[in-house]
């Protein structure tokens, strides 16, 4: 008997089962593309991919989300943890469910993360119009809330007929498959269209392998790259988050074995080696160490590896500043790797530096820069130690010393999260990153909330692996929900909720541009206007251990170690809750190596207004176009 040619399916039930096949392939090894979909039902979508997901059972699971911004960043999180190998899908209703994907969806498309949206949409058919939350435009019928996502969507379309699905289906497996383009995929699902059956070609539902290419570079831009480099007297290694995306730890390693050339980190490139190998500098930019921003400044050629060279890398075009520096830039991307000006190395970040390893053979920085640049190594890892502090246990700890507690704590196998406030500076400056995805910033788009949700991403596609989400105050009271996600499902992640009563990253901005922290503060306000020095009488502690988390609160530094090492042993989501130094008094704590272009204002009355303005046209005039 001959296999049906056809299967009478709704656009829903087609959908879930098509994703249910999907598959990427790299270097022989196969993962499931679309591994699960979270969602929050609504009308829209409860009686379409709901009903879909319920019928299609394991074939593709289901999480249950609390915020439509969390369950994107949950699923970026377990996107970026399976270096892109894998991702997951987001559904919601129409209007604010929809419209709570775009921050999310940003934030993807920004890092090149894939994740699948699928949002509810108004009805194809218009048999009422308008129907609940849908937004009118006179001048165009066709728009819905979602067209919002366009801009911050790698893919979208709107699919208004059962067949449209099939190629619709098929441009969104593929952009989430490349690693060049990808990002947020929308497929806008229009709530009586998803209901509609049709009559699926079989094929449609086959196991499909989407194939992720490791490109070798041209051999001409190679043999050139190889002739700049040898030439090099002062070189440096940016890495970026391509070197992780690529899986391309060994191969910088080997790299850097051979060669000698001492390698800085971005935000996304930091662990791509090992805070101990000799060549590690630590990170780079507005953010980095001492001995990065200093080689970087006198660098002569800089070689960049997978990195989009953001204005924190670069300190806004001040950083690099050697007469004739030059810049050769491997990345799988053409539109990062021509960036400064550079020689443009368009290929897979490993196969790309296996390449240049080979070619270089033999050649090998002077002994005297080598030594230098180490010493200075061990200068800075001085400066750590001193941040991170052997303070007195009865003490209450600053916010460096909470990362020196659980630096105690970690192993290999732990993966640190985090995205905003001042933490980002202190980590990147700081933390010693002991394998290839325990350091996991956020700082492409570096949203306030990403934190918890993402660990959940991060544990669900690393189950055997401790995951910390660390988050300060400012950036819990965004969005605290996905704790309860967390309980449900007895993910356990642990949380090491930071209160120090204010915005304190955008409030040290503010004094140093002006602002005179105007604002950043959580504080009463006085009749007059003012802010007064008590702080407000909110316990985050309560409210994390009412949405079900196990809370060991720590008020000093001894009761943090202990606290710490507890919730990393603990079987149950758990949150390490600790008061800090509102004011970080460590000897040693460092402060920004780099500038960071915040424009402030041309004419002011106040004093500190103006004093910031001289200092910022001075640091602006080391600006610099590399052409």
């Amino acid at each position: 008997m001959n296999a049906p040619t056809t299967r009478r399916l709704t656009v829903a039930q087609a959908l879930v089962e098509f994703l249910a096949h999907q598959y990427t392939e790299r270097d022989g090894r196969r993962h499931r593309l679309i591994n699960a979909c979270w969602g929050i039902f609504g009308h829209g979508n409860v009686a379409g991919i709901g009903q879909a997901l319920l019928e299609s059972g394991d074939a593709l699971p289901y999480l249950q989300g609390r915020n439509e911004q969390a369950m994107v960043h949950a699923a970026v999180g377990y996107a970026r943890q399976r270096d892109r190998l894998g991702a997951q899908a987001v559904t919601t209703s129409i209007g604010p469910g929809a419209t709570n994907l775009v921050t999310g969806a940003a934030l993807a498309t920004v890092n090149r993360l894939p994740v699948l949206l699928l949002p509810g949409d108004v009805f194809a058919t218009r048999p009422a119009d308008p129907v609940l939350q849908q937004l009118e435009v006179p001048f165009a019928g066709d728009v819905s809330v979602n067209d919002a996502l366009r801009p911050v969507s790698r893919y979208f379309d709107r699919v208004t007929r059962p067949e449209a699905l099939i190629p619709a289906a098929l441009q969104a497996m593929r952009v989430l498959a490349d690693p060049v383009d990808t990002g947020a995929v929308t497929l806008a699902l229009p709530q009586d269209v998803q209901a509609e059956a049709y009559d699926w070609p079989a094929e449609f539902f086959a196991d499909r392998v989407w194939r992720v290419p490791r490109p070798a570079p041209d051999a001409d831009a190679l043999a050139e790259a190889v002739r700049v480099l040898r030439g090099a007297r002062r070189p440096l290694v940016v890495a970026g988050g391509g070197v992780h995306h690529s899986e391309a730890e060994d191969a910088l390693c080997a790299f850097a074995d051979a060669t000698g050339i001492p390698v800085a980190s971005t935000q996304a490139g930091k662990g791509a080696l090992r805070h101990d190998h000799p060549a590690d500098v630590g990170g780079i930019g507005h953010t980095g160490t001492a001995t990065a921003d200093a080689l970087a400044r006198e660098a002569d050629v800089v070689l960049g590896v997978g990195t989009r060279y953001t204005d924190f890398t670069t300190a806004s075009s001040t950083l690099f500043a050697a007469p004739g520096v030059r810049f050769v830039n491997l990345n799988i991307a053409s539109f990062d790797a021509h960036k400064l000006g550079a020689l443009s190395l368009v290929a897979d970040a490993r196969a790309g530096l296996e390449a240049l390893t080979e070619e270089l053979s033999g050649a090998r920085v002077d002994a005297e820069y080598e030594a230098a640049y180490r010493e200075a190594k061990a200068g800075w890892e001085r400066r750590v130690d001193a941040a991170y502090g052997a303070a007195d246990p009865s003490a209450r700890p600053s916010q460096t010393q909470v990362l020196g507690a659980l630096d105690a704590v970690v192993d290999d196998t732990d993966v640190i999260i985090n995205a905003a406030g001042s933490l980002p500076g202190d980590l990147h400056k700081l933390w010693r990153s002991r394998s290839r995805r325990q350091y996991h910033l956020e700082y492409g788009y570096s949203c306030m909330g990403y934190e918890i949700p993402a660990a959940i991403g991060v544990r669900l596609a690393a189950p055997d692996r401790p995951v910390w989400a660390l988050v300060g105050d400012g950036t819990y009271l965004m969005n605290p929900t996905e704790l309860v996600t967390a309980v449900q499902e007895g993910i356990h992640i642990n949380v090491v909720l930071v209160q120090n009563h204010g915005y304190a990253s955008i409030g040290g901005l503010s004094g140093a541009t002006g602002g005179e922290r105007f604002g950043t503060d959580y504080r009463f306000r006085a009749a007059d206007g003012t802010y007064t020095g008590a702080p407000l009488p909110v316990d985050l502690a309560a409210n994390a251990a009412s949405l079900g988390m196990q809370v060991l609160r720590a008020a000093t530094v001894g009761e943090l170690r202990a606290a710490l090492a507890e919730a990393r042993g603990a079987n149950r989501p758990t949150c390490v809750y600790v008061e800090t130094e509102t004011a970080d008094t460590v000897p040693g704590a460092p402060e920004a190596q780099a500038w960071w272009d915040v424009p402030v204002a041309e004419t002011a009355t106040r004093p500190a207004a103006v004093a910031a303005r001289e200092a910022y046209d001075r640091q602006a005039a080391g600006r610099r176009r590399h052409l």
